[in-house]
């Protein structure tokens, strides 16, 4: 290894970062919106700087090197310090100073949006940020929300969207209902299981239905139409549920029932007034919400 380089281009730790969370030089291409050619001379332009070998090439999948995984944390807490620089930046140029006000189903705003929002508040402390949980769609020409995370694409004119994320939804149940009622290994035992029900019961069976589990009605014993309170029906061990791995955290007594079966992918849109957008703060606060939840995403 060669000594410590007195300095590199970030824009070869950016490209490094992006491939090693991609997990291949076209995805992080895509990510970064550069060509392929460019991405890997970035990457090995990194590699020649610091004078190690950071990926191993298997056909088109990367695979870090034992001096690539050592180095992945340092360059992403140094990504996160760039980061906040540039918003205590712009914040000192233009001013951040005011409220946004942000929208999420209960699940986002309770389980992904408090870590995120805490980053931010820190690197922007100017900024005044409420978070209003709302499982029905808050009207932004109306003002109820400057910024809004849906799983449908906006379709009013008015309203501009980005698609930050695609949530793999799965099964969960509670470790103790599981060790009383036993664990599926296929989708057919799936029919045999009691369920904890969504809001509208009916559609959750017709899409279960659809990918060919068929659960009685009578199956489903417990229904519940706030995302929180449909997880804690699952801790007490009342069936098996669906939940976006992203909203799901360890240490619960919860565990994934048939973890390699992906029931659905959840889109998550980020949703802005098109006017509003031009609002400096908003626009700032827009495209941090839109790195960290497609950042988010890509590890989970």
């Amino acid at each position: 290894m060669k000594p410590p380089a007195a300095s590199f281009d970030w824009n070869q730790a950016r490209a490094f970062l992006a491939a090693a969370e991609e997990g291949s030089l076209s995805a992080a291409a895509r990510r970064l919106g550069q060509t392929q050619p460019t991405l890997g001379r970035q990457v090995s332009g990194l590699e020649e700087a610091l004078g190690v070998t950071l990926f191993e090439r298997a056909g088109r999948s990367l695979q870090l090197t034992d001096a690539g995984r050592q180095l992945l944390p340092h360059l992403r807490s140094m990504e996160e310090s760039a980061g906040h620089v540039a918003m205590v930046a712009a914040g000192q140029a233009q001013g951040l100073k005011g409220r946004v006000v942000i929208s999420a189903a209960d699940m986002m705003a309770a389980r992904v949006l408090p870590p995120i929002i805490a980053k931010l508040v820190r690197s922007a402390p100017e900024l005044q940020i409420e978070l209003v949980s709302s499982n029905s769609l808050s009207d932004l020409t109306r003002r109820e929300a400057d910024i809004a995370l849906r799983h449908v694409r906006p379709t009013e004119p008015e309203l501009i969207g980005r698609l930050v994320a695609e949530q793999r939804a799965t099964f969960y149940a509670a470790t103790a209902y599981l060790e009383r009622a036993g664990r599926p290994e296929s989708l057919a035992e799936l029919s045999r299981h009691d369920w904890v029900g969504h809001s509208d019961a009916e559609m959750m069976l017709e899409y279960l239905a659809a990918k060919g589990i068929e659960v009685p009605r009578e199956r489903v014993r417990v229904v519940a139409d706030n995302g929180l309170a449909y997880w804690e029906l699952l801790r007490q061990g009342l069936g098996i549920g669906i939940m976006a791995r992203e909203e799901v955290l360890l240490g619960e007594g919860i565990e994934p029932v048939l973890p390699d079966f992906t029931f659905m992918t959840v889109p998550v849109w980020l949703v802005a007034h098109s006017e509003l957008h031009s609002a400096h703060r908003i626009r700032v606060v827009w495209e941090y919400l839109a790195e960290s939840l497609s950042k988010r995403a890509a590890k989970a």
